[in-house]
């Protein structure tokens, strides 16, 4: 019970801990992130063909396309606690 607690309260602190402990490996992460950059490029694809101006169309992409360095990063970081 003392050993579980302890676990809790270290995962607790840690988000990169806590993801690990409820399976998210790194390997999710990196998926994730070369999946923001292929659903980036459709975004900014649908928003043309939808006749939006240039400028909105290159922010859906840029938005998204933001979310791929964060899904590396947290891939790294899994990684270093996966060892």
């Amino acid at each position: 019970m003392a050993d579980t607690r302890k676990t809790v309260a270290k995962a607790a602190l840690n988000p990169i801990a806590a993801l690990s402990q409820w399976g998210v490996r790194s390997e999710h992460a990196y998926l994730a992130g070369f999946a923001s950059v292929g659903i980036s490029f459709v975004s900014w694809l649908v928003s043309r063909g939808m006749k939006d101006s240039k400028p909105q169309s290159d922010r859906w992409g840029i938005f998204i396309g933001e979310w791929a360095p964060t899904f590396f990063a947290i891939g790294i970081a899994l990684k270093h606690e996966e060892k």
